[in-house]
């Protein structure tokens, strides 16, 4: 007998992974097949990360392009995560400037640089594309790409940004442009924001900042809170014993809460390297016992 089918995934909360590190140092493959035959919960992965170089065309994942051999048992595996209902997605930019300024300029450079990207999405049937806008960029330039990509990919194509916990807060951030007339002017096809609790920009140790961000009016459905998920990976690292604690809370006071994301996937905690899967499955209990506490 065939077996069963998974659950479908809840709308909120999300659990979303970035998945950047697609080997290890030892040159072993990282498969996110466990994410789904562990049935962890997961709702998004996010591949990252996309730049844009010159000349226009010349596109990378991460430091290689993205129809390269080393990827072809990664497009196998999300094709797999697709079919069994995980949105796929690709990110962006990131802390690797370029991408986003060669998207900021003139009508025609706009398109030079664009339309390749366009053609890659298409290629590998992503299922959205997250904009991590880590250096200035207009207002008009980041509504210009967003509405292109909704008249290119439907509205089933999901679009989401990657701010830093401030840039919700009106204070300092990375992207030049102000979040909340953004949320004003396009909040109705832009799905969620997947904020950065982390690297000094904010902290999931506790809910303080993320209930800053909700006494600013921000929708509880929108916002995912974004930790670090291993040490190495960055600056603001919280036991997992005391972010289950933290997201309990918040889906019991927030109802609608948006869910947590997690950079990154290889090396999640309390797993590692040999069981990564293991930060979603805790993060789905954390839901789950906050929706019943």
């Amino acid at each position: 007998m065939p077996p069963p089918p998974f659950p479908p995934r809840p709308e909120t909360p999300r659990i979303v992974l970035y998945h950047q590190t697609h080997y290890t140092s030892s040159k072993e493959y990282v498969s996110i097949l466990p994410l789904l035959t562990e049935n962890t919960g997961t709702t998004h992965v996010i591949l990252a990360a996309i730049h844009l170089n010159d000349p226009p065309g010349n596109i990378h994942l991460n430091e290689t392009p993205p129809d390269d051999a080393i990827f072809e048992t990664l497009w196998d595996e999300v094709l797999v995560l697709q079919d069994s209902g995980i949105k796929v997605l690709g990110m962006l930019g990131g802390a690797a400037r370029g991408s986003f300024g060669r998207l900021d300029g003139s009508e025609e450079s706009f398109e030079a640089y664009y339309c390749p990207l366009r053609d890659m999405i298409h290629k590998h049937k992503l299922d959205g594309l997250d904009l991590d806008v880590e250096e200035e960029m207009s207002l008009e330039g980041v509504i210009r790409l967003i509405d292109r990509l909704k008249a290119d990919f439907g509205q089933e194509f999901l679009i989401t940004l990657a701010p830093v916990a401030t840039g919700l807060i009106n204070q300092r951030h990375l992207s030049g442009f102000d979040y909340q007339v953004l949320e004003v002017l396009r909040g109705g096809v832009i799905d969620w924001y997947n904020v950065q609790f982390y690297c000094g920009w904010g902290s999931m140790a506790d809910s303080q900042c993320y209930d800053l961000i909700m006494a600013m009016g921000w929708p509880p459905g929108k916002v995912v809170a974004g930790v670090v998920t291993n040490s190495a990976n960055g600056s603001g690292w919280v036991e997992i014993d005391v972010l289950v604690v933290v997201f309990m809370g918040l889906v019991q006071k927030y109802p609608g809460f948006g869910g947590v994301m997690g950079w990154e996937y290889f090396n999640a905690m309390p797993g590692g390297l040999g069981r990564p899967w293991e930060w979603a499955e805790n993060m789905a209990s954390a839901m789950a016992m906050g929706r019943v506490w």
